[in-house]
């Protein structure tokens, strides 16, 4: 009775029909989008993969001005070799990330406290403060160079450190940013810390900073990128070789026999690795940090 039931059930399940998901048609309009996102994506690429191409070429392929993708003589790392022994790389790389680190965490203190404030704290002039931070956002950083300039020459803190620090942990766009951020939490939230006698720095603190992570991770990530990658202020803050900056540091790498085009692309991706392998490892927060910050009423 049991091996017929068994045999009965089995061929139930042999001969039953499966059951298909139907698949859902893509609209015009998405199409359109995928399409314009893998030219956008093709049109990033190709640049990137000659510039690798080119960094593992011998300068002579490399300056030759036929286009070719895979060169004549074959693939070399001669380049990054050359770049290793004329400049101290290791060193360049730990001051960018020291300084960098340094210039996200002083930044999200700051930008924090500011954008909190603002939107939730009354108090005279923050209607004009908010509106000055957002003329700010407007000013080329290049206009602001030759006051800042005189500023840490005032405090003598030309090559050093903090003369790369310090100007650039003021981010108006960022305050903003979070405000809208802020904006959004409930304030039922604080009135219940309130009632239960937090004070207004444990309610900021225990409350809002543990709702805001994903803002506050996309703000360090988009800091931490901006510091990294910045190379006037640095080159003008700094001429002692020990201070020197990754983008700085190769820049001075010359060669007294014209560009070296290997050479100058090796450069580039190794002053691009580090970016490349926080965007590998946040790549979740960065695109949660990009919707974030289209907040209704932005």
């Amino acid at each position: 009775m049991a091996t017929q039931t068994l045999n009965r059930a089995t061929l139930g399940t042999s001969t039953s029909p499966a059951v298909r998901q139907p698949r859902k048609k893509m609209s015009a309009g998405k199409i359109a989008a995928v399409v314009v996102a893998a030219v956008i994506a093709v049109l990033w690429l190709v640049p990137f993969a000659w510039a690798t191409v080119t960094a593992f070429k011998s300068e002579t392929d490399a300056a030759s001005p036929k286009i070719s993708w895979v060169p004549p003589s074959g693939f070399t790392a001669d380049a990054f070799v050359k770049v290793f022994q004329d400049g101290n790389i290791p060193l360049w790389t730990w001051n960018s990330l020291y300084t960098s680190a340094a210039i996200t965490a002083v930044t999200l203190v700051i930008s924090s406290l500011v954008a909190y404030a603002l939107s939730r704290i009354d108090f005279k002039g923050k209607k004009v403060l908010m509106t000055v931070i957002i003329a700010s956002i407007i000013v080329p950083p290049p206009v602001l160079i030759i006051p800042l300039f005189y500023q840490m020459l005032a405090l003598h803190m030309i090559d050093t450190s903090w003369a790369i620090i310090l100007p650039q942990v003021i981010h108006p766009a960022m305050v903003f940013v979070l405000k809208k951020f802020f904006d959004q939490i409930p304030s039922e939230l604080e009135e219940a810390a309130v009632m239960d006698g937090a004070s207004r720095m444990r309610i900021f603190l225990q409350v809002v900073l543990p709702l805001s992570r994903p803002i506050l991770a996309a703000v360090a990530i988009f800091v931490f990128i901006g510091a990294w990658n910045n190379f006037l202020w640095p080159f003008i803050a700094t001429n002692d070789a020990s201070l020197l900056t990754l983008p700085v540091g190769l820049q001075t790498i010359k060669s007294a026999y014209g560009i070296q085009y290997a050479q100058n692309m090796a450069s580039a991706l190794l002053a691009a690795l580090p970016l490349i392998v926080v965007f590998l490892f946040f790549q979740r927060q960065i695109i949660k940090g990009v919707a974030t910050t289209g907040l209704a009423g932005t």
